[in-house]
Order: C-alpha cells, then structure tokens, then sequence
C-alpha cells in the first residue's frame, strides 16, 4: 500500500510539474532557425508554423484525453471480476488458508465462516464428522459443479493483498442445476453435511436469488 501510495504522489507531481512548462517549450532546440523561426513568430496567422499549430492542437487534445480517463477511473465504480475468470481459477490451489481449519481439539468456531473458510474446511478437514450439522448462512455465485449433477457450486472470490490474487473459494451445495443460472448471486441457508464418504456439501434449506453485493470479494 505504502508502495502504491508514494507512487501516486511521484506520477501526480511529474504530471503537475510538466504542465507548467510553456507550449512548444519541447521543440525549443537552443538555436536559430533563421527564417522560418522569424516568420513564425512574428504573429501573423499566415506564416506561423504548421508543425507549432500540430504541436499546440496534439498537446490540448492529449490533455483533455488524459484528464477524461482519470475522471472516469475517480468517478466510475470499479467493475468486478467476472464469473469466469472464477471458474478458471478454480482448483489452482486447494486449501486457501493453510492451518486456518482448526480440527485437531473440534475448538474452531465456524459461526463466523465465510466461504473462503469453509472451503478450505472442505479441502483439509480430517474429521469431517466434527462439522456435520453445523448452521451456515453465506453468499455467492452460482457456478457448476462438475463432479456432480445434483448439485451446483456456491462461489467466491478471496482477496489476500489485492485483486491480481484472488482465488477462487467453492463450496458444492445441494440444490437443481437447472434452479439458477451460472453467475447468479444466492443466499444459502443451511447445515453441513458429511456423506458416507467423507466428503462435506451444503444441505439448503433456504436458497434466495439477490444482487450482487457492494463488495463482491471475501478477504
């Protein structure tokens, strides 16, 4: 952050600085240019420079170009990250928080669980019968589950410094494919459960379609 911080400082006072210096001050070699230089700048319109009006119009127009775009970075909210750039990260890496399952004493405390923390509950957990039955209340994106046909994934992005990093938390929950279409923003109501075979999925018991959320990221 600092990093960035003084950056932005250091572009800001180069871009005030290098609008003090006078148009066509760039052109300006330190030397005579004999004729042409004099019928330029004795103010008639007729003999003033091409190159010098090129100059004044490229610079005005670069300016107003520029100031646009950073209005509109200040001004227009940020898009997020698609559902697919989502769907491509997943599986990159299985467990997002190394040694945030704390499994060994059942002492974790899964109230506060997002779905960054469940997943990785889901992907490390060596007694998965701890959690079975545990209530859970999370939000996110609809995504396929590929191992499955009875199900679809309850997605999030996490963010651990900042957006170029964010990784893809997916939990299977056990509702119709055909209910919600990939992309779409759910909130889930419901318990864990544990199959037979060790494997942990959400067992709904209320599923609401919402917007996306203000802040669609978990960190």
């Amino acid at each position: 952050m600092w990093f960035a911080c003084a950056a932005a400082v250091v572009t800001l006072a180069g871009a005030i600085w290098s609008c003090t210096l006078p148009l066509g001050e760039e052109v300006d070699h330190g030397h005579d240019h004999g004729d042409v230089a004099d019928a330029a700048d004795d103010g008639h319109p007729a003999r003033r420079s091409p190159r010098r009006t090129l100059t004044v119009v490229g610079a005005v127009t670069g300016g107003v170009v520029a100031s646009g775009v950073v209005a509109a970075a200040l001004v227009l909210p940020p898009a997020s990250l698609s559902v697919e750039l989502a769907m491509s990260r997943a599986g990159e890496q299985t467990a997002l928080f190394a040694g945030a399952d704390t499994v060994a004493l059942g002492v974790a405390d899964t109230s506060t669980f997002g779905v960054g923390d469940w997943a990785s509950v889901f992907a490390t957990a060596t007694n998965t019968t701890a959690y079975d039955g545990a209530e859970v209340k999370l939000i996110g994106f609809v995504t396929p589950e590929e191992s499955s046909d009875d199900g679809v994934n309850l997605t999030r992005l996490v963010i651990t410094h900042c957006v170029i990093d964010a990784q893809t938390a997916a939990l299977p929950v056990a509702v119709d494919p055909g209910d919600y279409k990939t992309g779409q923003w759910v909130e889930v109501t419901g318990t864990v459960k544990a199959d037979a075979d060790g494997e942990l999925r959400i067992d709904p018991t209320d599923v609401v379609a919402i917007d996306e959320p203000k802040d669609p990221y978990e960190y």
